[in-house]
């Protein structure tokens, strides 16, 4: 069995370099001392390189971080532990949207005002966490996403982004939809646990969603992110952009079946319905009867009668589930 690292030892992110056995010794007062009661919780899987000097820093502005260990094989959690870390495993890997939810259950029956979720590789600066915090506090706010400006990122990311803000912000102005560092307040704790679904990288998309749903002031805050060298991502940012467009997809048919499968049944309705009237007319004017038009025509009314159907079925369902 390999020895619990200790987190003086632990490698220090680039950027966030900090005397630790001062954070240890001497932690900054503030945020934590106020009357809400602050957890930071970071879901993990195979962090080690970042996880010990990302505890050490969050713990200078909350009262407590939580790491929820997502089936870690390496030295992940011995290091968060000993940096000060409320560690809870699943034992296997479950996906982020598993931790999430761990975390937002965590933070209920903990009572905890005030919950921050940042990411495990190191990319999050835990000193903007007052920062993300100020409209918390000042209840401007029931959740507070940050934004990365684009200039940071890498072009095959920025490209990613763009996609999925499109996909995830409809009737929503939020500049980044696909950020882990969020504060949300008790409200925004309470809604999210009882609403949230997915178990994998489609949670924080399907967090605006719910935010949407349930009327929850929205605010966003700057803040920096690091990539290139530092770039410790464990999920492949491709296959990353597929499995949240493909869990998008399956919750907004669950949600609103009768807009994903009503709208392209009336499309096709009202094509057939087009193809019909130019079929009597080709046979007004000439007497002759096309078969293509005939067989596509009858395509086109069977395809959105069935689909117009299922969508009706399916919404009804989902209305008596709700």
């Amino acid at each position: 069995m390999q020895e619990s690292l200790n987190p003086l030892q632990a490698p220090v992110m680039p950027g966030y370099r900090r005397k630790i056995s001062e954070e240890i010794e001497t932690p900054t007062p503030g945020f934590s001392a106020r009357k809400k009661r602050t957890l930071v919780a970071i879901p993990c899987y195979n962090e080690e390189v970042a996880i010990g000097s990302l505890v050490l820093m969050a713990r200078r502005y909350v009262d407590e971080v939580l790491v929820v260990d997502d089936g870690c094989t390496d030295e992940t959690v011995n290091i968060a532990r000993e940096a000060g870390a409320v560690v809870v495993s699943h034992g296997s890997q479950q996906g982020k949207g598993r931790a999430i939810k761990t975390s937002l259950e965590y933070a209920f029956q903990g009572r905890f005002d005030v919950l921050v979720f940042m990411d495990g590789d190191g990319q999050h600066n835990p000193e903007e966490i007052p920062f993300l915090l100020e409209p918390i506090i000042g209840d401007d706010a029931d959740l507070v996403i940050g934004y990365r400006k684009l200039g940071q990122m890498p072009v095959y990311r920025r490209f990613g982004r763009a996609v999925l803000d499109v996909v995830t912000g409809v009737g929503s102005t939020i500049t980044d939809s696909q950020c882990g560092f969020r504060v949300l307040n008790r409200r925004s704790i309470e809604s999210m646990l009882k609403r949230l679904k997915k178990d994998d990288f489609s949670t924080e998309s399907e967090m605006l969603q719910v935010a949407q749903e349930t009327n929850l002031r929205v605010g966003e805050r700057p803040i920096v992110c690091k990539y290139g060298d530092f770039d410790t991502s464990t999920k492949n940012p491709f296959a990353h952009g597929f499995e949240v467009l493909n869990s998008l997809f399956w919750l907004g048919i669950e949600k609103k079946p009768l807009f994903y499968f009503g709208a392209p049944g009336f499309a096709s309705l009202f094509l057939g319905i087009f193809l019909w009237t130019r079929f009597l007319q080709i046979f007004n004017e000439t007497g002759a009867l096309s078969l293509e038009y005939g067989v596509i025509i009858s395509v086109l009314f069977v395809i959105g009668a069935v689909t117009l159907l299922m969508g009706l079925m399916l919404d009804i369902v989902a209305r008596v589930r709700a």
